[in-house]
């Protein structure tokens, strides 16, 4: 086109307020990563129920199949929390994990709480699309999770930063991420600050012990054995703990195996040699032989350093992340005892024989004192794994208790009937003790499919192009699968038949990769696989300009009205889930209107091409609308369709992806116009914008 002509043709553009790009006619990126070769031995629609956006999760989760019902229920349902808690904070950091589904008053700008962050990442790292971690590792490293805040009682008078307001492992996590993705740039790209991250634990180093002191409070353990026997019950006394010393261990090992990669080997041996003497500094001052476990020793007031008398479920975090020596063993002999931390929904947090047993938990949250925490569970959980497949057999505890306590933890995700995750339940009761409604709703504070999988189905990921499959699975069981679990860009698939009438493929254990048969032997049991690294393919780094988490400022929602508690903005928060309560909806119930529309205000010029709006569906009084328009306000002030639409449904549909593709334009605003179905109102729970830049 001559220029001349192109010119006149931007200026006709401009004046209707529509400015085709040159250069951008392709189709945008589509909204999940594609999954790939693999098999298709599983029914995705049956095991997804009736899960919202089914679409995300086909292309996101490895899909398993397992002959109990109740495992089988509370891992989608788990991915549903997870996928409920990814927030997107606006262009500039991209996703974060939450931990709570509404705003709290101690979060991280943008709403991070360190405290589970590890448990965040270890679930996470199987999704296929790998855009929400590295974001969120960015966020705890090097963005607003990495900022200063204030040294007071409330937020942690110890520490200085987000990132160190609770107890974490975040080097730990990077890498066990990096063991599933293959991407080990990503994570030596880290290194500088996950080296700073740990240095910033300094000043709770106590060189006479060579251990790190912890509040119990900032291990996000309120109300312990051990803090019922200092001057503040709340808080704790301050201790040495085999929390963050563990995790102290697990980081600066993990850093040493990220600096070999790099060549650094200097760098290495230093990190090696502090991870030996704080693994010794541990042995000497927080195992108690007589006992036969790690537990926590008071930091004032004790010249001895005495260890408490009761042994508390954290004392078995150092299996968690495998820095206890296999002489230790004795400790797990705690977890099958009645007078231990045996319980029908447990493990509870201290030993049933300690005097500190549930005392005051009915008082009020948070107690960790006795009540089961599914945070604690899942340590627990992670260790027992580890004791099994990586260390010498031992006497004390087998696969069959792994599969007890998975199923107990399973048990309590429960609440009339419907999988529902809390804050903690009773030890001995189907009763969920700390849980708010509004907060306490699908608390995303613990992990569950990762012990499904790295656990139970026993994928243990290797820092090598391989992975081990090493399931921990009840010998009764005649069938189970996991299919196309993303490793190292490629699809996983095990399966075992017993006689081969479940899956139609055969009697026995089988491996598939990328949907190709690569090992086999009859009876479920430990093979190393090789996976060589498939050709990466970066997905495309994409921002959502609606996006307004604050709800200062622009991109600016307005309606034409609007129901009491179902604000305008909350359809541009950044979160998108589909709740009664806590709620992230815009609605028009109670409306007058024939129509109503929403509108996004970007306060500027800004070019559109992927509109994705979700109506939000309650089964009841507000549905989907009968039809809508998708609008683009003009240079005058006034508002057309949008021309060239393709829509992903023809017709409006609930808590599902509705996508608007068309040639890019540029607009100050958006805006969706939609006439209800006869006696409902309609609403949406997220009005987005993406583009790649």
């Amino acid at each position: 086109m001559p220029r001349r002509i192109a010119a006149l043709f931007l200026t006709l553009c401009t004046a209707l307020g529509l400015t085709t790009l040159p250069g951008h006619a392709a189709p945008p990126a589509g909204p999940y990563p594609a999954v790939g070769a693999g098999t298709r031995f599983l029914d995705q629609d049956r095991l997804l129920g009736d899960l919202p956006e089914p679409g995300w999760f086909k292309a996101n989760i490895p899909f398993v199949d397992l002959p109990d019902a109740q495992l089988r229920e509370i891992y989608y349902y788990r991915w549903k929390v997870y996928q409920e808690a990814l927030k997107y904070t606006g262009p500039r950091e991209g996703w974060i994990v939450s931990e709570f589904l509404g705003p709290v008053g101690y979060a991280a700008p943008s709403g991070g709480i360190v405290a589970a962050a590890g448990h965040h990442v270890y679930e996470g790292r199987w999704l296929r699309d790998t855009r929400y971690l590295d974001d969120y590792l960015r966020y705890w490293l090097r963005g607003n999770g990495a900022g200063a805040k204030p040294a007071t009682e409330f937020l942690n008078k110890n520490t200085t930063d987000w990132a160190h307001q609770y107890s974490s492992w975040l080097a730990d996590a990077t890498v066990a991420r990096a063991e599933i993705t293959g991407d080990w740039r990503f994570a030596t790209d880290l290194l500088p600050e996950l080296r700073r991250h740990w240095d910033r634990w300094s000043p709770q180093l106590d060189t006479s012990t060579g251990l790190y002191w912890q509040t119990p409070v900032w291990d996000a353990m309120e109300y312990t054995a051990s803090s019922y026997q200092s001057p503040d019950p709340y808080h704790g006394g301050d201790g040495f703990r085999p929390t963050l010393n563990t995790y102290q261990i697990a980081d600066a090992r993990a850093i040493a195996a990220l600096s070999r990669r790099t060549g650094d080997h200097t760098t290495a041996a230093y990190f090696t040699q502090r991870a030996n003497d704080l693994s010794e500094a541990q042995q000497k001052w927080l195992w108690d032989p007589q006992t036969a476990f790690y537990k926590h020793v008071m930091r004032d007031n004790n010249p001895g350093r005495d260890k408490i008398a009761d042994r508390e479920q954290i004392g078995f975090v150092p299996w968690a992340f495998r820095t206890a020596p296999a002489t230790n063993a004795a400790a797990w002999s705690q977890l099958t005892d009645p007078q231990g931390f045996d319980a029908p929904y447990g493990p509870p947090t201290v030993e049933r024989r300690s005097p500190w047993f549930m005392h005051e938990a009915d008082k009020g949250c948070c107690r960790w004192d006795g009540p089961s925490w599914p945070y604690a569970t899942s340590q627990t959980l992670t260790a027992l794994a580890n004791l099994l497949i990586e260390y010498p057999t031992q006497s004390y505890v087998d696969k069959d208790d792994y599969y007890t306590a998975l199923s107990r933890y399973t048990q309590t995700q429960y609440k009339n009937g419907r999988p529902h995750v809390a804050e903690a339940h009773h030890p001995d009761r189907p009763q969920w003790m700390y849980d708010t409604p509004g907060h306490s709703q699908d608390y995303n504070h613990s992990t569950y499919t990762d012990l499904v999988l790295s656990g139970l189905l026993g994928i243990r990921p290797q820092p090598d192009a391989s992975v081990l499959i090493h399931p921990l699975t009840p010998r009764t069981w005649t069938h189970f699968a996991v299919e196309n679990l993303p490793y190292h860009g490629r699809n996983l698939t095990v399966l075992w038949d017993q006689d081969g009438t479940k899956y139609k493929q055969g009697k026995g254990f089988r491996i598939y990769l990328d949907g190709t048969p690569v090992a086999t032997r009859p009876t479920p049991g430990p093979l190393r696989i090789p996976v060589p690294d498939a050709p990466r393919h970066p997905l495309p780094h994409q921002i959502d300009d609606a996006a307004n988490p604050s709800a200062q400022g622009f991109p600016q929602a307005t309606a034409s009205y609007a129901n009491p508690g179902d604000a305008p903005s909350e359809a541009n928060d950044g979160q998108n889930f589909f709740l009664d309560v806590p709620g992230t909806r815009w609605t028009t119930y109670r409306s007058p209107n024939p129509e109503d529309w929403l509108a996004l205000d970007f306060g500027r010029p800004t070019p559109a091409s992927d509109v994705r709006l979700y109506f939000y569906d309650d089964r009841g009084g507000v549905q989907p609308p009968a039809s809508f328009s998708l609008q683009h306000k003009r240079s005058d002030g006034t508002w057309a369709e949008i021309p060239g639409q393709r829509r992903s449904h023809a017709t409006p549909i609930g808590n599902d992806l509705t996508r608007i593709t068309f040639p890019t334009l540029e607009t100050t605003a958006l805006r969706v116009v939609a006439k209800p179905k006869p006696g409902t109102a309609f609403g949406l729970t997220a009005f987005q914008s993406w583009r790649t830049p």
